[in-house]
């Protein structure tokens, strides 16, 4: 079962700071989604909201049609996997997959146990004593395994080193396919977990700046080579992300559409177009601007 999150002039304040600041925006569900921001946007906030960990002030957030503050009928439904868990003392893995167990109704257990042996977490140890590579593999295996319509992933996956990290993308994308549900990432891997996102939210001091299918918002930036006349004359007017340029031949990346008129004319005299990576376009829209005097 996959839900739909429906999100409406969302404002969350801490005193004098906008954390959110009047966020809309709707997910058709049973998707994978890529939330992603700088340090201090608002991701963590607003996805602690669509988990109900605190109540929404100012706005509205629905979760299947419904409002998930204290409402056990959406909770269930939804699973939060955070960077680093907190657990009490002496809290063992075994515990927590018996949480799980209860609190989850859709838990898999065969496949919980599936995950365990793949990260190689030994089922006694407490977390406490728990590398912080290994905490974050519990993590993956509880998000996982408890099939939540709606799963989300926020930097839960940092602790893994690059081999483990690509094992849970590879995974997760399998079990997705197999078991299709709602995940949202975010993330700071941006090259890395992008191949993964069909559709991409972009946060920017708790503003919503862009949400686009992936496919759509890579056509939005383009790396034009050739000569140099000929690569400043294709990208008049457009806005430059970066340059380089080697003895006569220029390299351009640029922000906006590039006419196809423009392109076969620029093709036709031996320049380059190719598209600009996921990353590159997150740098150029959550850039730090100057404010109008």
């Amino acid at each position: 079962m996959t839900l739909g999150i429906d999100v409406r002039n969302l404002t969350v304040r801490f005193g004098d700071v906008v954390a959110v600041d009047d966020v809309s925006f709707t997910l058709s569900g049973g998707k994978i989604y890529g939330l992603l921001g700088r340090n201090g946007s608002g991701k963590t906030t607003l996805l602690s909201l669509l988990a109900a960990f605190a109540p929404v002030r100012q706005g509205k957030v629905l979760v299947g049609g419904a409002e998930p503050f204290e409402n056990s009928a959406v909770t269930e439904k939804v699973c939060l996997i955070r960077e680093r868990s907190i657990a009490p003392d002496g809290t063992t893995v075994k515990d927590i997959l018996n949480d799980a167990r209860v609190f989850r109704p859709a838990w898999d257990e065969k496949y919980a146990d599936r995950l365990l042996d793949m990260f190689q977490l030994p089922r006694k140890k407490t977390v406490s004593r728990l590398s912080r590579g290994q905490q974050s593999a519990l993590g993956i295996t509880v998000g996982l395994a408890s099939r939540a319509s709606v799963t989300i992933f926020d930097e839960s996956y940092l602790g893994l080193d690059a081999p483990t990290r690509y094992d849970f993308y590879d995974e997760l994308l399998r079990d997705y396919m197999e078991q299709p549900r709602t995940i949202i990432m975010s993330s700071h891997l941006i090259e890395e977990v992008g191949r993964l996102f069909e559709e991409v939210l972009i946060l920017d001091r708790g503003r919503l700046v862009s949400h686009e299918e992936t496919d759509t918002l890579l056509t939005a930036g383009a790396a034009v080579t050739g000569p140099a006349h000929l690569v400043d004359e294709v990208t008049q007017g457009l806005t430059v992300l970066s340059q380089q340029q080697l003895g006569g031949t220029k390299s351009t990346a640029v922000y906006g559409k590039i006419s196809e008129d423009a392109q076969a004319r620029a093709r036709s005299a031996g320049l380059e177009i190719g598209s600009l990576g996921l990353q590159d376009l997150f740098v150029h829209l959550t850039r730090e601007r100057e404010e109008p005097t």
